[in-house]
């Protein structure tokens, strides 16, 4: 059985890159043997990535996260340009938009959201979108933006409704540890409804941590639990809900499956 966890932070996780290896090691002897590590900006990809570009099956995404909008460094889109080119840096995120935080104002979320989604189609990449209260503005940007190579909605918090419209642009979703929550109906409802080809999980450690962990720090190996109760909920047996996610996970990021050692 093999698990993808499509999208954590090793770099928010642990900074010493020490712990990041020891953390993604403790995940692959319990069989997630793949990571995606998500920037939210560019120092945390630049120094993760070199903590950990040497090491097998972790890939990598870069972009600017709303949170920068309000003062993004110098130079920013010609450094994502240049990071697009590296060896396992398989897509641009995370990008999009969060109305709860009130980054900046409307308009410059937009606009800075707007500009990485062309990025992305630039070098035909996917990209891994967040999004927080901004469903209509998401779904409406992405109609026409949306880039070639697709991408994924990640850590899915709206209905069922929204997230068919979400699937029928080309994209999948992914749940997270909040999946387990006892309180998230609504997400169990989506999780029932969806075909489990257009699904991924993650972590998005070190937050939203599964409700069988709570208190403590999200880390890669705690996407088994989230794996588990989405095998219960879809009454797929884990073995072949493995095989299908992580074949999902290599569609939506592109990955070839002779990448994965």
């Amino acid at each position: 059985m093999r698990i993808f966890d499509t999208h954590c932070h090793l770099a928010l996780l642990y900074e010493d890159p020490v712990s990041q290896i020891r953390a993604i090691d403790e995940a692959k002897r319990e069989g997630v043997v793949a990571i995606a590590n998500i920037a939210t900006n560019l120092y945390d990809f630049f120094t993760c990535y070199k903590n950990t570009k040497n090491v097998p099956n972790v890939f990598h995404t870069v972009g600017l996260s709303p949170s920068e909008v309000i003062n993004p460094i110098k130079d920013w889109e010609e450094k994502i340009e240049e990071a697009l080119t590296y060896p396992n840096v398989i897509g641009v995120g995370e990008i999009g938009l969060d109305y709860f935080h009130k980054y900046g104002d409307r308009n410059s979320q937009i606009e800075f959201f707007i500009r990485q989604l062309e990025i992305a189609d630039k070098f035909n990449k996917p990209v891994v979108l967040h999004n927080r209260q901004a469903g209509s503005d998401m779904l409406d940007i992405l109609k026409s933006k949306v880039p070639s190579s697709g991408g994924v909605l990640h850590c899915f918090s709206e209905d069922t409704d929204f997230a068919f419209k979400i699937i029928d642009l080309g994209l999948y979703i992914s749940f997270a540890g909040n999946l387990t929550f006892r309180n998230a109906k609504n997400l169990h409802d989506v999780a029932r409804a969806v075909p489990i080809e257009n699904i991924l999980i993650e972590t998005d450690s070190p937050f939203l941590t599964p409700h069988a962990y709570r208190g403590k720090r999200n880390k890669p190996v705690f996407i088994l639990e989230t794996f588990r109760y989405l095998a219960q909920l879809k009454g797929i047996p884990e073995e072949e809900l493995a095989t299908i996610l992580f074949e999902n996970s290599l569609k939506a990021y592109k990955i070839k499956s002779y990448e994965i050692s």
